[in-house]
């Protein structure tokens, strides 16, 4: 089992906040450090600072790690050109030394494209998979040859293929929760499938989905690795993680009643994650909305990681 945090800076957080809670997560034994990749906030608040770019952000922090993992969950297609992604994960990967992870999606937030003039066409799902398959063609591309793509919405004419990652396969990460397309493109391009913000039962069936997907175009389910992304509420009393919950907008019963979140103390979030193990996960997502508090982020490294299964 991995661990890993995911955050949410557009929620009003700077590089510095986050190079700070990513380089305390690397510290406290957690395996990735991932981020949103959106451009607006999200509900009321302050918005300032205001938005950072999630590979410029993952830029710097290649450098200002070692050993932790660090990626998108998940980027959004309509945000880059795909040759131009593909160009800059496989730079950040060789500035962190092989340590980068790509999470692609198709884009929901249209209010975000609205306010930056970003074009957000109504269908988007032949979108990511063209940016898939173009990402992954330039990759696999041996040195000195060249690729072509010819589609729908990109047209790649005898492109050098550079830079590749340091990674032989940097990992792609796809998710959701379409019935047919979603789990169809993560079997034929994705190394991990995530799912976020559902109960176990609905966990479960997407679970079953991608595998059958897998089992459709004669690839090993269990090569497809299977993750869960959930918001994440911890402390030493109830009284610490009502204040947690209250300060993120949202009610304390609300949350306490949900069965698409990890609360409480750590022998609840334990054995939420052998639930979730047991259906299939291989890697746990702890969404913390709130990077400036550290206490709980070292709470979770102190008091849960050591008791969950590895």
């Amino acid at each position: 089992m991995e661990y890993c945090v995911f955050t949410e800076p557009q929620q009003g957080f700077s590089y510095d906040d986050q190079r700070v809670f990513a380089q305390a997560a690397e510290r406290l034994g957690f395996d990735g450090y991932f981020r949103s990749d959106h451009y607006l906030r999200m509900g009321p608040g302050d918005p300032l600072p205001g938005p950072t770019d999630a590979w410029t952000t993952l830029a710097g922090l290649a450098r200002e790690t070692t050993r932790i993992r660090l990626g998108t969950l998940v980027s959004s297609a309509t945000h880059r050109l795909p040759a131009v992604l593909a160009i800059q994960v496989a730079q950040v990967d060789a500035m962190s030394d092989g340590r980068i992870e790509l999470g692609l999606g198709t884009g929901w937030f249209e209010e975000e494209h609205r306010a930056y003039g970003i074009p957000f066409p109504p269908k988007r799902f032949g979108i990511l998979e063209e940016q898939l398959a173009v990402i992954t063609g330039l990759w696999r591309t041996p040195v000195g040859e060249t690729f072509s793509f010819a589609g729908e919405h990109y047209t790649l004419d005898g492109a050098p293929a550079l830079p590749k990652p340091v990674q032989s396969s940097v990992p792609v990460i796809v998710g959701g929760g379409g019935p047919r397309r979603t789990p169809a493109v993560a079997a034929r391009f994705a190394t991990e499938f995530n799912i976020g913000f559902v109960p176990e039962p609905v966990v479960a069936e997407k679970f079953a989905g991608v595998r059958a997907a897998c089992e459709d175009i004669d690839r090993d389910p269990a090569s497809l690795k299977l993750s869960v992304a959930l918001p994440t509420f911890t402390g030493a009393d109830d009284a610490e993680i009502a204040a947690r919950v209250e300060r993120t907008g949202r009610s304390f019963t609300d949350v306490r009643e949900s069965e698409a979140v990890f609360a409480g103390a750590p022998d609840e979030i334990a054995a939420k994650v052998e639930r979730l193990r047991a259906l299939g996960a291989t890697r746990i997502y702890f969404q913390l909305l709130d990077i400036r508090d550290l206490d709980q982020l070292a709470y979770l490294g102190t008091e849960v990681l050591p008791g969950l299964p590895r």
